[in-house]
């Protein structure tokens, strides 16, 4: 079985972009947060950090009591695209990069003899050597070679910060045995559940189960692919289609009340429908949560008819907002999810929609002089929170952007402006 995959993780993303743009903080326990609050979460945590047990999900209230010396970093996103633009450019001086997985994860197929042991090795070696030359050597990676993605990925998991790991045939099962079911790509909280409920607690255990037996406990052919895939084997998966479109933010302090709420959630709302739009989407249906600073919940959803027009969409956050409970403990929290996308060639919008024009102004405006220069009066507020998403899942591609912005300004422009 010969290796075909080698996954690039980068360790402690957030915290060590900060600390290679920020020579000070080198050394030193650093904490990502989206927004200076002791009641928010921290996104990241450095390597001297994770040692006084803070980690991504760590209230900021409990992590400085954890460690005095913590420093406190806001978030920025666009630095920490603008590095991953620039891991890439390194990383693909030594071999082509075949997916991103996320912004701090990339996926690399091995040809040839690329797939020999000490061939693999050594361009792993140059990866490392060319990020700490191009790019900055705080920026660490763990690199896993096995035989395929899935067990690529699992390898960085076995030596964290800077390791290097090659998982082949004759290692299988055992070199799995040491990690945590949770360690393994597609087992998360809920999965481990329905594990420990069907007797499976340990990696071990989870190797030695039949294909049957996966089978029952993911409850879709989806155990099948995770039996094969701990095996080595290449696993497939169906293309999938877009289903939902999330935004959520975490509110500052000045917007932790009912009009700072509503004003992040139609910032949001707006955002994702021009989103929706450049996709080609339509939804109908839509959710609003709220999260509030006693770390309750209360959420509502509501169906309509198939439309992309953000006039429409915010008439209907109106009816879902004046639904929310107003608690006496204000909004921490809030998310805005379009549901059930369909294609908008596939959908009937409805006759009395007046759709086109208004929503494409605004895009074109907004794409000719920039974010948020034209938005509807709601998100007023909140018009500067937020301008650009943490990127998880999503990396977006300076090229490709900007030259999608540019045909879509002039395909708008000759439509609106002939």
């Amino acid at each position: 079985m010969p290796l075909r995959n080698m996954f690039v993780d980068f360790n402690a993303y957030f915290a060590s972009v900060e600390q290679q743009a920020q020579p000070e903080l080198r050394g030193r326990p650093v904490a990502v947060v989206p927004v200076e609050s002791d009641s928010t979460c921290c996104i990241a945590a450095s390597h001297e950090a994770r040692a006084y047990g803070i980690k991504t999900g760590t209230r900021v209230g409990d992590a400085r009591r954890m460690c005095q010396e913590l420093e406190i970093v806001r978030a920025r996103p666009s630095l920490y695209v603008d590095y991953h633009h620039a891991l890439r450019e390194a990383i693909e001086q030594c071999i082509p990069i075949s997916k991103i997985c996320s912004v701090d994860e990339v996926d690399c197929e091995l040809m040839g003899s690329e797939r020999s042991r000490e061939r693999s090795l050594a361009i792993a070696r140059q990866i490392k050597q060319s990020i700490a030359e191009n790019v900055g050597e705080y920026l660490r990676c763990s690199i896993g070679i096995a035989p395929n993605t899935f067990l690529a990925k699992t390898a960085t998991e076995i030596q964290k910060r800077n390791g290097l790991v090659v998982i082949e045939e004759k290692d299988l099962p055992h070199c799995l045995y040491g990690l945590k079911l949770r360690d393994l790509c597609g087992v998360g909280s809920r999965m481990e559940r329905r594990l420990y409920l069907n007797g499976i607690v340990t990696v071990r255990q989870l190797c030695e189960a039949s294909q049957e037996q996966l089978h029952l406990v993911w409850g879709s052919i989806e155990g099948d692919r995770f039996y094969n895939a701990l095996r080595g084997k290449v696993v497939s998966r169906p293309p999938t289609q877009r289903a939902t479109l999330n935004h959520s933010h975490v509110l500052g302090p000045e917007l932790r009340n009912e009009a700072g709420a509503y004003a992040t959630l139609s910032r949001l709302l707006q955002k994702g429908a021009t989103r929706m739009r450049q996709e080609g989407f339509a939804t109908n249906s839509m959710e609003v949560c709220i999260k509030f600073t006693d770390e309750t919940y209360w959420w509502l959803k509501r169906e309509f008819d198939y439309t992309d027009n953000t006039l429409v969409l915010v008439d209907e956050l109106r009816n879902l907002w004046r639904q929310n409970p107003r608690r006496r403990d204000g909004p921490k929290q809030v998310s805005i999810t379009l549901q059930h996308l369909k294609p908008i060639k596939e959908c009937n919008l409805s006759l009395f929609e007046e759709r086109k024009a208004p929503c494409e102004v605004v895009d074109y405006l907004n794409a000719r002089f920039g974010r948020m220069k034209v938005y509807l009066g709601g998100a007023h507020q909140a018009r500067t929170e937020a301008a650009q998403p943490i990127a998880f899942n999503f990396v977006p591609e300076l090229e490709k952007r900007a030259a999608a912005r540019k045909k879509e300004v002039d395909r708008v422009s000759l439509s609106l402006f002939p």
